[in-house]
């Protein structure tokens, strides 16, 4: 595009680069051996040294450029000087080069709000589930997700030495997703994704109202919405509070840029305004296509556990 860049496509520039830079932290703090893992609330809800230092660079890094946005990340760290190696600058030319959306074209930094996941899927990463591991950048404006960022820092780890590791996947409604290949799960199938280590009996009843053909328990919200858009799954079903606005903001954003749909489990919409709470209280249901269909199937059980 000609004349300079709208402030939120120069945000979602540099989220790709600053998403790249943090995927190759979660990398690098892997391959060193060093996790430095703490249980935060639990055994089920951990923290290493990859989550610190990939939550450092993404804030620092986009602060620096973009000093009036609100920067929300999952991880309380003390106030520090974050080294300079941490810092990225780059920005994606392939980016600054769309046409931003006319309803985003005008909206100032001050208006944005920034929900970082530095490492969606720890328990996974500590465990050498790869796959189920990301990074999240999401950017939201009146409290709704219009842009997304996901890094998979090892996407391709099973093709083994030689392969290339990490790919970063992005899209904002009114523009479109890239990164990846769309597809949907085959007519007539019908599969559900869902929690691996967070599960309860209104969870899996919950799932198991939907009748799905297969289910498929996997890691990190990240990793699920990424199901959901290469046709992996056709619903991804969390009856439970647990998941927070950094883990839906990034995905709900892509999802909504190729027709999907993120709610709870009710059928409404959260919010990503600076001032809500963090947790998303209500369950998430995602899908790419029949969100109505599986909204409808959810137990009368279930919206009142969920109430």
């Amino acid at each position: 595009m000609s004349g300079n860049p709208a402030v939120v496509l120069r945000l979602v520039a540099s989220a790709y680069n600053v998403a790249e830079r943090a995927g190759s932290i979660v990398r690098k703090v892997l391959h060193s051996g060093e996790l430095g893992i703490v249980e935060k609330t639990g055994a089920n809800d951990l923290q290493t040294q990859a989550d610190r230092l990939a939550q450092q660079s993404i804030c620092a890094s986009l602060s620096r450029h973009f000093p009036k946005v609100t920067i929300i990340g999952e991880e309380e760290l003390p106030s520090e000087e974050v080294k300079e190696e941490l810092i990225e600058n780059g920005q994606s030319e392939e980016i600054l080069q769309k046409t931003c959306p006319p309803e985003y074209s005008e909206l100032k930094e001050e208006e944005l709000v920034v929900w970082v996941d530095p490492l969606d899927g720890t328990k996974e990463y500590t465990e050498g589930l790869l796959d189920n591991v990301t990074v999240l950048i999401g950017i939201a404006h009146k409290g709704r997700a219009i842009a997304g960022v996901i890094n998979q820092p090892f996407y391709n780890y099973q093709l083994g030495a030689g392969a290339v590791l990490g790919r970063t996947i992005w899209g904002m409604p009114g523009l479109g997703a890239f990164g990846f290949q769309l597809q949907e799960v085959p007519d007539g199938r019908r599969i559900i994704t869902t929690t691996r280590s967070h599960s309860n009996k209104v969870v899996t009843d919950c799932v198991d109202a939907m009748d799905p053909d297969e289910v498929v328990r996997v890691g990190g919200a990240g990793n699920k919405i990424i199901q959901l858009v290469e046709g992996k799954a056709s619903a991804y079903v969390f009856a439970s509070p647990g998941c927070k606005k950094w883990d839906t903001c990034a995905p709900e954003a892509i999802l909504h840029a190729v027709g999907g749909k993120l709610t709870d489990m009710h059928g409404n919409p959260y919010r990503y305004d600076a001032n809500v709470k963090h947790m998303n209280s209500t369950g998430v249901l995602a899908t790419l296509r029949n969100h109505d269909y599986y909204v409808s199937r959810v137990p009368q059980s279930v919206l009142e556990a969920l109430n």
